[in-house]
């Protein structure tokens, strides 16, 4: 056999797979700024086929759910000592929001309000927690998009979660529309400099980061402890191959890179 053969036998040859992960039914998740787009992609993608004994989201005002599985939690519960039962939770910080009535029912956390919340969340039992972290491409350095960015998320790591993720998620600043001839004109400059961004650093559709962010929440169970940071070139490699997701995500939290 030459040298192509082999090349070409090892190509086709299929990529390891991680081991079958079994049903967390015994796992509940606690959704933080389930409202927006990406938010409700997270929460519908973790009601999906029931990957958890019970999904819980944090709302502001009345909310009635008819969907199974599905448990509205007022974010009042975070300051009571027992309302709580949930081991691993989602925060979702992101710009764009939905406008319609059910969805601004959902409470929607600031970044500011990062560290306050995580303190709360550790307080009452929740050992996992995943950061979901919207970033403009250009503007956050290299180095910080693999390691902790500022004060409060050191903070949160040294609250001593058995599991922390921050995931780097790509995400575009709104562009106003409307105004004069000049605003007009730079919302297009502006649309025009999004295409010279690498495909790398493009941000994912909401539904595709959603089914990303609940994959890593089923893994993390069966990985070391410890924190993490989900770069957004890691994401991309993986993110739009779901053939590829389930192993990519377990090979990054292994210790290896994405195949």
């Amino acid at each position: 056999m030459n040298l192509l053969d082999h090349a070409l036998q090892g190509a086709n040859r299929p990529l390891p797979q991680p081991p079958s992960l079994p049903l967390q039914r015994q796992t509940r998740l606690l959704v933080v700024g389930a409202g927006g787009a990406l938010g409700s992609a997270i929460l519908a993608e973790a009601l999906v086929a029931g990957r958890f004994a019970r999904v819980q989201a944090l709302v502001s005002g009345p909310l009635r759910s008819t969907l199974r599985g599905f448990e509205p939690l007022h974010e009042g519960a975070l300051l009571a000592p027992d309302a709580l039962s949930a081991e691993a939770a989602v925060l979702v910080f992101e710009r764009a929001r939905h406008s319609n009535g059910r969805d601004e029912a959902y409470t929607q956390p600031q970044p500011q309000d990062l560290l306050g919340l995580a303190q709360s969340l550790h307080a009452r039992g929740v050992r996992r927690l995943m950061v979901v972290l919207p970033h403009s491409p250009a503007l956050l350095p290299q180095a910080l998009r693999h390691g902790l960015a500022t004060l409060d998320e050191g903070a949160v790591a040294a609250l001593g979660y058995e599991h922390l993720v921050f995931v780097r998620a790509a995400q575009f600043a709104a562009v106003a529309q409307g105004g004069g001839w000049l605003q007009r004109f730079a919302g297009w400059w502006l649309s025009q400099l999004k295409l010279m961004v690498p495909s790398a650093e493009q941000p994912l559709r909401a539904v595709v980061l959603a089914r990303c962010v609940v994959q890593l929440a089923r893994q993390l169970p069966y990985a070391a402890p410890g924190t993490r940071v989900l770069a957004p070139e890691t994401l991309a490699s993986v993110a739009n191959d779901p053939v590829r997701l389930e192993a990519g995500l377990h090979g990054w939290l292994h210790g290896h890179p994405p195949p």
